[in-house]
């Protein structure tokens, strides 16, 4: 069944307590924390302080989204917050075997993301160690960007990839774009988690489209 995972960034930050809570009633299974450093990518957002600060207002797994440029760096402290996702970019790692296995023995699950031009090959030696793997469709950095479809051929081979190392319990999370229109071939392809950028009860639309709802088959991404 796929997740929905509301990201923060689309929370208005003056009720933020609020928000959490709304999503969380409005039945969101994660919650997409997007932290950018100003160096991976154009924007700053905020670091730990901030996920600290908020973990005592929802009982939401927090599914945090490194674009930065050293996240070996707050592995621990992150694992220390009580993080369930910590996911890095393929781009900024050259020891990425070694950085899952930290993020492991730290207590959190390990993920990688892919940039829209990083082909899902580069997996192949730790997709056996994967807990996810998160597609890019849009470029990093920005909200409001609009959905590139090769993300959906990505999601496909990064199924494949999974089944070929037997590794049955590594999600895979798409990032970008996503709405009531996108969410049906992303969800054919064999994706299980959507970091969604709307907030709370803007997303209904896409729960009725991926639990099934007749309309699912006729959607297509134009």
């Amino acid at each position: 069944m796929i997740k929905i995972a509301p990201s923060m960034l689309s929370a208005n930050f003056a009720i933020l307590s609020e928000e959490l809570k709304s999503i969380e009633a409005a039945g969101a299974d994660l919650l997409h924390i997007d932290i950018m450093d100003g160096h991976f990518v154009p924007n700053l957002t905020f670091g730990a302080p901030i996920v600290k600060a908020i973990r005592p207002y929802t009982k939401l797994p927090f599914d945090v989204h490194l674009m930065v440029t050293n996240p070996g760096d707050y592995v621990e402290e992150f694992a220390k917050i009580g993080v369930e996702y910590f996911t890095f970019h393929q781009e900024t790692v050259p020891h990425m075997h070694r950085l899952i296995q930290h993020i492991k023995q730290c207590g959190m699950k390990a993920g990688i993301a892919l940039n829209p031009s990083t082909p899902v090959s580069l997996l192949e030696d730790v997709a056996a160690d994967l807990d996810m793997i998160l597609i890019m469709s849009v470029n990093p950095g920005f909200g409001g960007q609009s959905f590139i479809k090769n993300a959906i051929k990505k999601v496909k081979q990064a199924k494949i990839l999974l089944e070929e190392v037997d590794n049955s319990t590594a999600v895979i999370e798409v990032d970008g774009g996503i709405n009531d229109i996108t969410c049906v071939p992303i969800k054919r392809a064999g994706a299980t988690v959507l970091g969604y950028e709307k907030y709370a009860r803007q997303w209904t639309s896409v729960l009725c489209l991926i639990l099934g709802d007749p309309k699912d088959e006729a959607a297509e991404v134009n």
